[in-house]
């Protein structure tokens, strides 16, 4: 994700572009060949009620664009909205894998703690020529989106309709339209006005969208983002609800986490993680990844003056509450059934859970659409929790550990005097998880030189500490 918004007390250390993905399909009054960067996609969901909201990033020429997405009901306008895109970079700020320093004991003189500055977000707020067994359901426009809401009969009439509307729609789409039609679902069109929108190096900036609907089955489409594949896909799914996420149709596997690092793979740590995701991929073909699951509201950290104790309920922490209430009201808690005040809304808010799945698939690993499922909570990526497994509430994440020797200069907080227990980590927030590929980070050593500790998830062992090195943890 470009310009991303960036949390008190951490930094970005690498920025990289978006993963390639959607749940729909591009197609363009041009004939060009599109390639979609979908950088995420975000699910609300209560009861029956789904709000799905999606960032939309075009590569191609500037002309009209258009995005095909299969729904399961008709779409009316006002269930449909744009959104501010910094919406967008605090939720992949929140979920993103973390980086922390830490440094070995050793004496500090006197100082006074900082105060606390929690984390603010800032956001500005014709029908067929003929009967092909087409419909026009709905049709409106929304900020730069000119919208069409079709029901097809057959896979063919719609695509013989989306192409005598000057929709060039690729060759093979019809066999991937045919299931859609088949279970009834309705086809959302969103066309774009290029004269609407500020094109940058080709690429349109557009606002994100955001619609919502009731279905019984919590699923999202996929397959006809198989359509602008030009390969390899990364899709990146937050889902905000009142319990932990995962998919019900394929693996499921936590991303490693808590592991010791040299000082060496601080300046990498963009090709670091994007290595370790690889791996972890390789590992377990065609699974989804969890990076994070968080329940909303986090009590304070834990501080002992007396004796030098410093002790954390996360390190490092996400926000004092992940999905807080201006953040819950953009992705949707204002359309969900029961919330009818701001309290309701503040209530919601402090007890949903924010999980980040990854996934990577190609036209040939990819059969199905993604049904989700609720999990049970689980816990990892925190000091207390060495390994990650299922816990009373959700409070995992992916944090990685590099531990300096003592530095007199880094006494930037005061424990109470004498000597120290490390220090107050700084926390930084990966801006991205596909470095190598997105930014060109190549690791210059070996990803298991970059180890103090074992990956066992990944049968990998860390290299025995130098002489004189600190040993492994």
């Amino acid at each position: 994700m470009r310009n991303r918004l960036l949390a008190v007390c951490c930094a970005a250390l690498f920025t990289a572009t978006a993963a390639e993905a959607f749940c729909g399909f591009y197609v363009s009054s041009a004939g060009a060949d599109l390639f979609n960067d979908a950088t995420m996609v975000v699910l609300m969901r209560e009861g029956t009620r789904t709000v799905l909201s999606m960032q939309n990033n075009y590569r191609g020429p500037p002309e009209d664009f258009a995005l095909v997405i299969p729904v399961p009901v008709v779409l009316k306008k006002d269930q449909v909205k744009t959104l501010p895109r910094e919406v967008f970079a605090r939720v992949d700020t929140l979920a993103s894998p973390r980086l922390v320093e830490d440094y070995e004991p050793g004496e500090c003189p006197p100082m006074a703690p900082p105060s606390s500055v929690p984390m603010e977000m800032s956001v500005r707020g014709g029908g067929p020529p003929r009967d092909l067994g087409v419909k026009v359901e709905a049709k409106f426009e929304v900020g730069e989106y000119e919208i069409v809401v079709l029901s097809a009969k057959d896979a063919l009439g719609l695509d013989i309709w989306l192409k005598e509307n000057k929709y060039k729609i690729p060759s093979n789409a019809q066999p991937l339209l045919a299931p859609y039609v088949q279970n009834n679902w309705k086809f959302f069109v969103a066309r774009v006005n290029a004269k609407k929108v500020t094109f940058v190096d080709g690429q349109a900036v557009l606002s994100p969208l955001r619609f919502f609907y009731d279905s019984e089955k919590f699923e999202l489409p996929v397959r006809l983002g198989l359509v602008n594949s030009g390969g390899t896909q990364d899709l990146i799914v937050h889902i905000i609800s009142k319990t932990r996420f995962e998919l019900a149709n394929q693996k499921n596997v936590l991303v490693p986490t808590n592991l010791q690092l040299t000082e060496a793979a601080q300046p990498v740590f963009g090709g670091f993680y994007a290595e370790l995701l690889e791996r972890t991929f390789k590992q377990n073909p065609g699974a989804a990844i969890t990076e994070f699951a968080w329940k909303g509201a986090l009590p304070p950290p834990k501080v002992t003056l007396g004796g030098g104790i410093y002790g954390v309920t996360c390190d490092p922490c996400p926000p004092p509450n992940p999905v807080d209430d201006p953040l819950a009201k953009y992705l949707g808690a204002d359309v969900l059934p029961g919330l009818k005040t701001d309290e309701d809304v503040a209530k919601y808010a402090s007890e949903a859970t924010l999980t980040r799945l990854h996934l990577r698939y190609t036209k040939e690993s990819l059969s199905d659409d993604l049904v989700f499922t609720a999990a049970p909570p689980i816990a990892g990526g925190v000091p207390e929790v060495p390994k990650a497994g299922p816990a009373k509430e959700n409070r995992f994440q992916g944090r990685y550990v590099v531990t300096h020797p003592f530095n007199v200069n880094q006494c930037y907080r005061y424990w109470g005097g004498g000597a120290m227990r490390g220090f107050a980590p700084i926390q930084t927030a990966l801006a991205g998880t596909d470095g190598v590929k997105a930014s060109g980070q190549k690791l210059p050593a070996t990803f298991v030189s970059y180890l103090r500790s074992d990956v066992p998830e990944l049968n990998l062992t860390a290299p025995a500490p130098k002489k004189g090195a600190a040993k492994k943890p």
